[in-house]
């Protein structure tokens, strides 16, 4: 016995190590086989993607020539193994003869006469099979061995959860490096191909795809779907590619334009089971499968990527966090390939105006030479022309120039005849000019020419020769005013480096502006920091008042913290509710310190919301050059990590980065494991706080309150393992529990002649969202027996409002089965009291944070007041928390409130410490 709780005190210890899955798995299998001396085989099988299961570690490692994980389950075969699959229960069959579940092909092969089967399963998930079988000699399991070897297994099953776990939380920092990869290699392409490359690159490695291949719209032009490019690793050339496009029109495919329309990805795993597809195309590129990903901009789609699964080819299933990523990537590569398509658009257009402009020119040099000879009806052809023409001589004296010259230039026409050609090309008039004034035959597509007013503006022209018999007698210069397409750039070059919403600098330009900080700093010597904000609650206010009202929020947010630092330091806008500031040329930390300080007290004063005032904190994370890194990267990296280290202590809280923050995903994980099971080792108590009605002196319910008593860590706070509960999801299976026990502990006090004590009982958000919240709190009633009007629900006012429907009939079928509804912190949420009255409510609990200095604080006084008066009004009961004093007390019952908990008549205590102090007896206050 003592070397069995030794086994599982060393697995328990291989768990919480970094020890490899395989390394564990194969200690267990090892003690199974120690502890159970007459099994000859024991095998650990595990779930391919393909949902068989097949064999992973066992002992002995080689059967009849096959090495373990040779052995795939039949389940068609073996009825067994498919039973416990379904039932995810041990099954024994001492005598295989008897019975026609095993696979009958394993028993002849083996000559196996007795078989124990069991599931590796953690909350009701299954993680693998277990198999110990016999090679001819029954094993003659009892049903202690048997509990035995479910003891060990649930270890295993502990085991790999804990790896899935870590796993994902692997994946999570993967994606978020691979963005950074993504933004990083963007930021350094210069050409369309170069991002449709890196864009190909990733996706093609998130989806393990590399036929990839991107259809554009015509923006400028016509919006038609195009094929444009296509994957270097694809399977086809991009050249068979295009041509075989030609004879098919994407005007019919329903795909192509449900993508377009809802601007969001399609998977399609069978395109000949859905309608949508071009079945012609389908059928013509060999295709099975689809996903289709919008490239969106500004809100515009500017095409669409696809990446199809060919006939032959395993076809791939993508997970939803695959299909987010690759989305993820298809947006970063939007704001670059926007640009990109534009400016190669505006080259295509600008060579062919230029084009234009030197045929123009031809035929003008031709005209201004029979200028002398021609009648006065071909001046005018040329006064008629809508762009920019003047001449000049030799000398670069203007000798002529056409209405539309002069127009845009502000002159009359007879001002500039006779004038330099500085006074168009100079804003200095009377600048000394060479007498080589120009350069025959020059072109430029982007300069400047001066007006009267010495304004410039903005010009593309083109120099041609005046010749006469063969000899260059002149210049004539032909120009458009360009100004549209110079204000059309520079929106353009605004939104690829500014934050729409907030008109901060983005990701792009922080990038920038941090790299040349940190070149200046290294030459000059020069520290610098940057800080990596995100704001408190900010999913709150999305979720309550909605996006617009959270947009508002972060608008004012950007203006506060730039009105909060100095001039020379940049506040950019990372996305969502996170922002980054660089602060250059810092002398030492107290200087930081006091810029944190202004940013923090730009929070001190509510924001108003469309007339609803709301109170936002921040969490910071600073780095510092060069003692927390090198390059960009680095600074913003460590100081996120330092402001997830102030989200632990949320409110304008601020952390430096230090080296050992990096332990931080290590220490919650592990108690987040523990965590785990801290129920299956009876870690979590209750302890029960008594309610009062302070008229009469008497107990007559009480709050129950959880506890964790950590083995090694003694008990740890409700405000550290509860929030890892709710993200987790533990607080489900948790809260049943409190419930459950909850209930028959007030059933038991029941029996025992302490009638007529309530239990009130909180409920997270995380169950109020489960279907099944009314049908688990009726069934622990029915279990316990215990009448629905001795328990008390509480619900917190954010939790009501958060989904009105579902939350509103689950109230009413509780109501329904006599149970109470409390509001729990009432007072303290996002909400109007209009739901007050339209929710099955029965009793409000005042909030303690008001009846805290009752006494001394004159706007408490007057809110305990309200409240109490409300609930009056509303025939609605009033219980107040966090009572210390005879004078609290005595306020409130001066006002009909007799309902009271807290510390001035008990801390919360163990149900037999409330025993021994209150149940049966009068208190005596």
């Amino acid at each position: 016995m003592d070397q069995r709780y030794t086994q599982l005190a060393n697995i328990t210890k291989l768990i919480n190590t970094k020890l490899e899955l395989r390394d564990v798995l194969q200690h267990v299998v090892t003690a199974i086989s120690e502890e159970i001396v007459q099994c000859d085989s024991v095998g650990i099988y595990l779930p391919q993607d393909d949902g068989a299961f097949r064999g992973y570690v066992g002992k002995p490692e080689v059967i009849n020539g096959m090495t373990l994980d040779m052995q795939v389950i039949d389940t068609d075969m073996d009825l067994l193994a498919k039973e416990v699959i379904e039932t995810q229960k041990t099954i024994y069959i001492p005598d295989t003869s008897k019975d026609n579940r095993p696979d009958p092909r394993a028993v002849e092969g083996f000559k196996i006469k007795s078989l124990l089967a069991l599931p590796i399963s953690y909350e009701n998930e299954l993680f693998g099979l277990v198999f110990l079988f016999d090679y001819g000699i029954p094993m003659n399991l009892t049903e202690a061995e048997i509990q035995t070897v479910e003891a060990y297994v649930n270890m295993a099953g502990v085991a790999i959860q804990n790896a899935t776990n870590l796993s994902r939380k692997e994946n999570l920092i993967k994606e978020k490096q691979l963005l950074l990869d993504v933004t990083r290699d963007l930021s350094l392409c210069s050409t369309m191909q170069e991002s449709l490359d890196r864009c190909f690159y990733y996706v093609g490695e998130v989806l393990d795809n590399a036929n990839v291949g991107v259809h554009l719209l015509e923006i400028i032009a016509k919006r038609e779907i195009k094929p444009a490019k296509l994957s270097k690793d694809s399977d086809w050339t991009e050249e068979d590619w295009v041509k075989s496009h030609n004879d098919i029109s994407f005007e019919d495919d329903d795909l192509f334009k449900e993508v377009i329309k809802t601007k969001r990805a399609i998977f399609v795993p069978d395109v000949f089971n859905d309608p949508r597809p071009n079945h012609v195309a389908c059928s013509n590129f060999g295709i099975k499968s689809l996903f289709i990903m919008p490239i969106v901009t500004m809100g515009e789609v500017l095409g669409l990527i696809a990446v199809p699964n060919f006939e032959g080819e395993k076809i791939k299933i993508y997970s939803e966090a695959e299909m987010q990523l690759a989305q993820s990537i298809v947006d970063a590569t939007a704001s670059t390939l926007s640009n990109l398509l534009y400016m190669e658009k505006q080259e295509t257009i600008i060579e062919e105006r230029t084009s234009e402009i030197s045929v123009k020119n031809q035929e003008l040099e031709q005209a201004i030479a029979d200028l002398q000879r021609l009648s006065r009806e071909k001046e005018l052809i040329l006064n008629s022309a809508g762009e920019g023409i003047f001449g000049l001589d030799l000398n670069g004296n203007i000798t002529f120039c056409n209405p539309a010259s002069a127009s845009m230039l502000g002159y009359a026409s007879a001002e500039l005849i006779g004038k330099s050609y500085s006074y168009i090309f100079h804003k200095d008039k009377t600048a000394k000019v060479t007498k080589k004034v120009i350069s025959a035959s020059d072109s430029h597509t982007d300069a400047y020419f001066y007006r009267k007013d010495e304004t410039g503006l903005p010009v593309e022209y083109v120099i041609s020769h005046i010749k006469e018999g063969g000899n260059v007698v002149g210049y004539v210069v032909t120009f458009k005013d360009i100004t549209q397409r110079k204000q059309m750039e520079e929106r353009i070059r605004y939104h690829a480096y500014y934050d729409s919403l907030t008109d901060l600098p983005n990701r792009v330009l922080l990038k920038e502006r941090l790299d040349q900080a940190i070149e200046y700093a290294q030459k000059h010597g020069e520290q610098m920091a940057v800080f990596f904000l995100d704001l408190d609650r900010f999913k709150l206010i999305n979720d309550t008042l909605g996006h617009s009202y959270g947009d508002l929020l972060l608008r004012d947010v950007a203006e506060r913290l730039s009105a909060s630092v100095p001039t020379c330091a940049t506040v950019s806008r990372q996305g969502g509710d996170e922002f980054t500031i660089i602060i250059p040329s810092i002398e030492n930390k107290a200087e930081v310190i006091e810029i944190v300080n202004n940013v923090n007290g730009s929070f001190f004063h509510s924001f108003n919301l469309k007339g609803h005032e709301v109170y936002v904190k921040s969490s910071i994370g600073i780095s510092m050059f060069p003692e927390d890194g090198m390059t960009s990267e680095e600074l913003i990296k460590n100081a996120d990590t330092a402001m997830y280290k102030s989200k632990e202590l949320p409110g304008n809280n601020f952390h430096f980065f230090e080296s050992g923050m990096d332990n931080r995903s290590f220490e919650s994980i592990k108690l987040e494991n523990d965590l785990y099971k801290a129920l299956e080792k009876e870690e979590l108590v209750i302890y029960y706080q008594p309610q009062i009605d302070y008229k009469t002196k008497t107990i007559t319910g009480v709050e129950a309150l959880l506890r964790w008593v950590h083995p090694t860590e003694g008990m740890v706070s409700p405000d550290i393992f509860i929030p890892i509960a709710e993200e987790t999801g533990l607080i489900v299976p948790i809260g049943e529990w409190v419930l459950r026990n909850a209930c028959k502990q007030i059933k038991e006090w029941h029996e025992q002649g302490y009638k007529d004590i309530s239990v009130a009982v909180n409920l997270s958000v995380r169950q109020f969202e489960q279907n099944n919240l009314f049908s688990v709190v009726k069934s622990i009633l029915d279990d316990v027996k215990l009448s629905p009007q001795y328990l008390h629900l509480e619900l917190t006012e954010n939790e009501i409002i958060k989904n009105k429907d579902v939350t509103l009939k689950t109230m009413e079928q509780l109501k329904g089965l006599g149970i109470n509804i409390a509001i729990d912190d009432f007072g303290t949420g996002y909400s109007s009291l209009g739901y007050l009255k339209n929710f099955p409510i029965h009793t409000l609990k005042i909030d303690k944070s008001f009846v805290q200095d009752l006494m001394t604080d004159s706007d408490n006084a007057a809110i305990t007041d309200t409240i109490i008066i409300l609930a009056q009004n509303l025939k609605l009961d009033v219980i107040a928390e966090g009572v210390e004093t005879q004078e609290e007390a005595e306020f409130l019952a001066e006002r009909n409130c007799y309902m009271m908990q807290g510390y001035y008549f008990s801390r919360p205590v163990s149900a037999n410490e409330l025993v021994e102090k209150f149940l049966g007896n009068y208190l005596n206050i």
